[in-house]
């Protein structure tokens, strides 16, 4: 191996370690970063799991994870919480960013709820995905597991690290909000967290 790809793939296993370590960081306990975080994004996630079927724990723990908090690059200067790249249909605005690789594409939003929103239809929407909406939509860990059997990351401890933000956060409480709010009838008025 040549010293310049040497040093590009200690680079990369750096960055890929740092950002794991955002998300490890946040789950070693409560951290006032986070609760903003849900404290400002709960809403969104709920009402996305109450209109696509993804289960508002994962949506939050993705979104601090992939976003420490709100705090990331991509997520200040594009709106994107999830790390989505562009891929080839991907019309909209873009940003680059180093990730695995120097420079690759990532999807930018005009808002936090536009990220939210396509993150839930870039789950429904690729074939790959589509054995998650058979879970039940309280088993966050089956979607956990399943988020990284689909290769939605590369991280292989991305399932642990969801699961461990999901408890110690009680972000399972949100499911349950939602689904608790979807068969609520017309009319009635719903608490959420």
């Amino acid at each position: 191996m040549n010293p310049p790809k040497a040093i590009l793939i200690t680079l990369l296993w750096v960055c890929s370690w740092l950002r794991q370590d955002v998300c490890a960081q946040s789950t070693e306990k409560l951290s006032q970063k986070v609760l903003d975080y849900l404290d400002r994004y709960h809403v969104l996630a709920v009402d996305e799991m109450r209109r696509s079927g993804v289960p508002a724990s994962i949506t939050l723990a993705q979104g601090i994870c992939e976003s420490a908090a709100g705090s990331s690059r991509l997520a200040l200067e594009g709106n994107n919480h999830f790390g989505i790249k562009c891929k080839k249909e991907w019309t909209g605005p873009t940003i680059t960013h180093t990730d695995d690789f120097p420079n690759e594409c990532f999807r930018k939003y005009a808002s936090a709820e536009e990220s939210y929103r396509d993150h839930s239809e870039f789950l429904r929407t690729r074939p790959h995905y589509a054995f998650l909406f058979t879970l039940d939509p309280l088993d966050y860990k089956g979607w956990a597991y399943g988020l990284k059997r689909a290769g939605y990351a590369t991280s292989p401890t991305y399932p642990e690290s969801l699961l461990r933000v999901i408890e110690l956060y009680q972000l399972h409480q949100y499911d349950r909000a939602a689904t608790a709010a979807s068969s609520t009838p017309a009319g009635s008025v719903n608490q959420f967290p």
